[in-house]
């Protein structure tokens, strides 16, 4: 089932807890959907009048933020042996090629790996437990963690609510010039047609006629 079609099925609560959970245990460092499910969580609000998008935007700022903060102290205890674990249990994101990438974006960028990281998938994972490993000062780690959180949830959160909430009225005004379109196209269709059967009906008729005798010359 999709991801939309079945948050609708669910209360409002547990959407809200969803969405924060998944969020979080994605900064963690478990490859999970975080994006997805809140891009839908955020569109139902837009549709769904019982969810509502600033609490949304702030349970995934929560889960952003607290993940995050799990995965640097799992990290930072962990060491390296953590991450070679984390390549044999998920091969496909934590390889040693994704690893190394994760590394040189951190040591050209610092802090502002974390912050941006926040908008990338593989760096999403990466952000929290690799600045552990690299035992990068927490306090510069929690600032670029809390301003990534709150940009990327939040931004995302209030940019699809408002983009589904003005295709919804877009697309409410663009059913009835549709059906216009649509009789205009049908009738237009129906004089062409019309026409065009009257001039192969005249072909018809000229081609059948028998031509005239032509007198023999004297």
């Amino acid at each position: 089932m999709h991801v939309q079609e079945w948050l609708d099925t669910v209360p409002a609560a547990a959407v809200y807890a969803v969405v924060g959970l998944v969020i979080g245990l994605e900064s963690l460092g478990i490859p999970l959907p975080g994006e997805i499910v809140l891009v839908s969580a955020a569109l139902l609000s837009s549709q769904h009048a019982g969810i509502n998008p600033v609490v949304l935007g702030v349970c995934a700022t929560v889960g952003a933020v607290v993940g995050d903060s799990i995965g640097y102290a799992i990290g930072r205890k962990g060491g390296r042996p953590l991450l070679a674990w984390l390549g044999k249990k998920f091969p496909k994101h934590f390889s040693e090629g994704h690893i190394a990438t994760a590394e040189r974006s951190f040591e050209k960028w610092g802090m502002w790996a974390v912050f941006f990281g926040r908008f990338v998938a593989l760096l999403r994972i990466f952000a929290g437990p690799l600045a552990g490993v690299l035992h990068m000062p927490y306090w510069r780690f929690l600032v670029a963690n809390v301003l990534g959180g709150i940009c990327w949830a939040g931004g995302t959160t209030a940019v699809i609510y408002y983009v589904g909430v003005v295709a919804e009225s877009w697309l409410k005004k663009f059913s009835w010039l549709g059906l216009v379109a649509a009789v205009l196209f049908g009738l237009g269709s129906m004089l062409v047609l019309k026409r065009r059967a009257k001039k192969a009906q005249s072909g018809a008729q000229s081609e059948t006629e028998e031509p005239k005798p032509v007198p023999a010359a004297e």
